[in-house]
């Protein structure tokens, strides 16, 4: 760990930054997960969902880059490398040739974020949810 002048014991930071990377691995591959869908989705919703898909990629990226720049600023490394992220992600994965665009809608209405510290990103993410969930609902 670097040196910081943060006021945070050093047990207390390596504990955040180990929080940090879990939950930036676990966004980064619900960014994956955001352009497979808007690149993939076909049907009737194909225009709102491929928006829609679109516009939860752009503030998840906003959300990687909180994460990884709360891990450096507590003196760690932002650890999202394409060796990392497989291992510690947990979102499952559609079929590629034969998901539909209620697969790729459930795929997305996930929510790891946890912590206090993510209240932020929290609030978004369950914005989008409430977006994503709002297609589901309609297909019952």
């Amino acid at each position: 760990m670097y040196a910081t002048g943060i006021d945070v014991s050093e047990t207390k930071r390596a504990e955040l930054i180990e929080l940090c990377n879990e939950c930036l691995a676990e966004a980064v591959d619900l960014q994956l997960h955001c352009k497979h869908a808007h690149w993939n989705v076909k049907g009737p919703n194909f225009i709102a969902l491929h928006q829609l898909f679109d516009q939860v990629n752009e503030s998840v990226e906003d959300y990687i880059d909180l994460i990884a720049e709360r891990a450096v600023q507590l003196g760690g490394i932002a650890n999202s490398t394409s060796h990392v992220v497989p291992t510690w992600a947990h979102m499952p994965e559609n079929e590629p040739h034969s998901a539909s665009e209620k697969d790729y809608v459930q795929s997305l209405s996930g929510d790891a974020v946890s912590a206090d510290i993510f209240t932020e990103i929290s609030r978004g993410v369950e914005k989008w949810l409430w977006m994503v969930e709002a297609h589901l609902q309609s297909q019952r």
